[in-house]
């Protein structure tokens, strides 16, 4: 580097300071004898109502602080859709809704049975007891947490008349978060968020409490990774040269010239399921025949980075009500629906979200009518076994990456998604919902079959924003899996990956909370080296 350039170093460099960035700085601080810098290429939510305030999430879509990636042609999916990841301390956690679940224990299991050892039920639940403050009843909950997480309160009329006709459908009320996982049932969700309406995310529940009162704490705003570092590092393009990693290089906020901080201990990199296999790859390890192509130097050969992307894809089912809707809500979907499409499921694979506002951000383009009193279902696959891809654009950090989902282009998923907007038909005609339940808006009663119904997913449908698993942790032996089970990357040293990349596969509920508990695990296993 040219001389001049600051360079600072710390105990532990954090690269992203999102849903588990924030809890893996914050832990390691505790320690006052260590010294943690966190990277962070968004600006801080400190003061920011635009962020803080979770009723208005919906707005943070396509704005200014999310990086607003587009998928790449879809073949069975929506080309249209876009990959909302947040450039804001606090990340998703900062910018998606709040719902709030400990995940399914038959799904912690399987990723304990699949090589990661210490990732059980058994392993992981202490995690969230530690991380929450529950205002649930139950023993297994947490009550001194960091994270404020309560049940929604019941004040939506058309959405307590929607889990009546739920029961009617033959979907009992039942309650979330107990330890037994609901295979089918629906309720109130709970969410991170304080009784205020600020939302308890990664950054408000972690950071903001320790901000300014922890010297060796020290949180970097408006940084954009470049690169990882190690040691004898040369040009990105040079190949094969030292295997420690020691560092990241940043642009900095000048947007011209670049700085670095180097870690004496470990670098973590927490930057979520997209930009997590991005940094990994622009540093030279990933696949190598692509690395190569894109003119990246091949540090190491590891082909499961950028690969295996899991996603919930979700449809959309919108009635016009015949009331007034709410005007006033926490989260404005604030009630979640668990069935099984096939018997002996030990765990759901239909998910439906109710929103009490109209969400025709993919059918309106596409000529379906809207209203602004509307309520909707949106179906989404908790276990979708279509696999995509996250590739570099180019060897250049500026450019998005490519993100291919490959939605839809598993037949279980398009099945499940099908089956999910006939279900959603029969809730709604139940009696309890006669008194609110409308023309339907999309896409409409004339769409039957399952060739018209999958015609209708395949243009409009969205995503939960939930993309796992692009560098995910496996047996140390497994050539497939990136990261060990203490997500430490495979083939160099000083250098972990913490975030929901991690993941062997998404689990079937919103999995916020979940990174959460992996950035509490994550600093647990590093204060135990």
């Amino acid at each position: 580097m040219p001389s001049g350039i600051p360079s600072d170093s710390f105990d532990y460099v954090v690269v992203g300071g999102g849903t588990a960035g924030a809890v893996v700085a914050a832990r390691l601080t505790e320690d006052p004898d260590v010294t943690v810098c966190v990277v962070e290429a968004g600006p801080s939510d400190v003061g920011d109502d635009n962020i803080l305030r979770l009723d208005r999430w919906m707005a943070l879509l396509e704005s200014g602080y999310d990086w607003d990636y587009p998928v790449e042609p879809q073949v069975n999916g929506n080309s249209f859709m876009r990959h909302a990841r947040a450039k804001v301390l606090g990340g998703c956690s900062s910018h998606n809704s709040c719902i709030a679940f400990w995940a399914p224990a038959e799904d912690l299991d399987e990723w304990g049975a699949l090589g990661c050892t210490g990732w059980s039920a058994a392993d992981c639940f202490p995690l969230y007891q530690r991380l929450e403050t529950n205002d649930a009843p139950g023993d297994h909950h947490g009550r001194s947490g960091p994270v404020t997480i309560r049940t929604v309160p019941p004040k939506d009329p058309c959405g307590a008349a929607l889990l009546e006709a739920c029961t009617a459908a033959g979907i009992p009320t039942t309650p979330f978060n107990t330890g037994t996982t609901v295979v089918r049932g629906a309720h109130w969700f709970q969410i991170n968020s304080r009784p205020d309406g600020t939302r308890s995310s990664a950054s408000v529940s972690y950071l903001h409490p320790v901000l300014g009162r922890r010297p060796n704490l020290e949180v970097r705003t408006g940084l954009q990774a470049r690169r990882l570092l190690f040691d004898d590092d040369g040009d990105s393009g040079s190949g094969p040269t030292g295997r420690r990693c020691t560092g990241v290089e940043y642009l900095r906020p000048d947007t011209v010239h670049t700085g670095t901080v180097t870690a004496r201990r470990e670098v973590i990199v927490a930057c979520g399921a997209i930009d997590s296999p991005k940094l990994l790859m622009l540093s030279g390890i990933g696949p190598a025949g692509h690395l190569r192509d894109c003119g990246v130097g091949v540090r190491v050969d590891s082909p499961g980075v950028g690969s295996h992307l899991q996603d919930h894809p979700e449809g959309v089912i919108m009635w016009e009500a015949k009331q007034p809707m709410v005007t006033s809500s926490t989260q404005w979907w604030e009630i979640g629906i668990f069935a099984d499409t096939e018997p002996g499921l030990d765990r759901p694979d239909l998910m439906f979200h109710y929103g009490s506002v109209p969400f025709d951000m993919n059918t309106y383009r596409r000529g379906y009518p809207t209203t602004d009193n509307a309520f909707c279902l949106t179906p989404n696959v908790t276990r979708a076994r279509s696999m995509g891809t996250v590739r570099l654009r180019s060897r250049d950090y500026r450019d998005k990456p490519k993100v291919d989902p490959r939605y839809f282009t598993h037949e279980h998923d398009i099945r499940v998604m099908t089956y999910g907007l006939r279900l959603a038909r029969e809730i709604a005609a139940q009696a309890p919902m006669a008194e609110w339940a409308g023309a339907e808006l999309a896409p409409g009663p004339d769409a039957t079959t399952d060739e018209e119904l999958f015609a209708y997913i395949r243009e409009t449908h969205n995503t939960v924003y939930h993309p796992a698993g692009t560098v995910r942790m496996g047996a140390a032996d497994d050539a497939g899996s990136p990261l060990d089970p203490q997500l430490r990357v495979k083939g160099v040293t000083g250098l972990r990956v913490a975030d929901a990349s991690v993941m062997p596969f998404l689990p079937a509920v919103n999995p916020c909370i979940t990174t959460m508990m992996i950035g509490e695990k994550c600093a647990d296993m590093i204060r135990a080296t």
